[in-house]
């Protein structure tokens, strides 16, 4: 399938090598966003219960699951640098193209239950949301576009014309550590934001830190305890937000 500029569903492009991209709505820096105040969230353990790549390992079976699960665990805490493990876990679990809705409907399931609203108020207050995330951009778009979030910043993966996996956006910050802090000055040289809040779970957002307003842990699902130690302000519940915001 050829992908139009103007279509807003996740579609496939062919790509120059032969490979078909597993892209969400548009590309990478379609839907530009003029708000002068930035509000920016992981996705995984984050605004939905799941870590999506865990997910994809899940589909294969129980020890692909154990095994890719401990690979994230290990980066998210820090024990290992992103890069070491991104495109391992990816080799081990060999995505298929189909898995991509399933898992996308996977993470709306598991939305956190007070996202929702607490996004809601946020652009009550002027806040412009956005996700900035390690994961996959065609997985996520289908949460994003149930709590209205339009623009996404993620990998892409490609696929061929069977839908077999052939591989991931290897220049793409987030697949590496230190890539998230790279995004967000892109973000702040693009908008020129006034402000920028960054919400996440792991210490790739914890990252994040030095170049934004402020950095909320977040600790739902994980309470990783060097984001819990070093972030500004830790909260376990996206209804806490209001009150850091203001």
């Amino acid at each position: 399938m050829v992908r139009s500029s103007q279509t807003l569903t996740i579609t496939c492009k062919q790509a120059p090598t032969s490979k078909r991209v597993a892209r969400g709505a548009g590309g990478r820096f379609l839907g530009r966003v003029s708000a002068p105040k930035l509000l920016i969230f992981d996705c995984d353990s984050t605004l939905s219960s799941i870590e999506g790549i865990d997910e994809l390992g899940r589909a294969r079976g129980v020890e692909v699951f154990k095994r890719v699960e401990e690979m994230t665990n290990d980066a998210m805490n820090g024990k290992l640098p992103v890069q070491a493990v991104f495109g391992r876990r990816l080799e081990i679990i060999q995505p298929e193209q189909k898995d991509i809705a399933a898992i996308g409907r996977l993470y709306i399931e598991t939305v956190e239950p007070t996202a929702a609203e607490a996004l809601a108020t946020a652009r009550a207050a002027g806040w412009t949301p956005m996700i900035l995330s390690g994961g996959f951009r065609p997985v996520i778009h289908p949460l994003a576009d149930f709590l209205g979030i339009e623009r996404v910043e993620a990998v892409d993966l490609f696929f061929d014309a069977d839908g077999r996996y052939m591989g991931f956006d290897e220049t793409y910050p987030t697949t590496r550590s230190g890539g998230k802090p790279e995004m967000i000055n892109r973000l702040r040289a693009e908008l020129k934001p006034a402000k920028v809040v960054m919400v996440g779970d792991g210490v790739s957002d914890l990252e994040t830190k030095p170049v934004v307003d402020l950095f909320v842990g977040f600790g739902r699902y994980v309470a990783r305890e060097r984001v819990k130690r070093e972030a500004a302000v830790f909260i376990t519940s996206m209804a806490e937000l209001a009150k850091v915001l203001t």
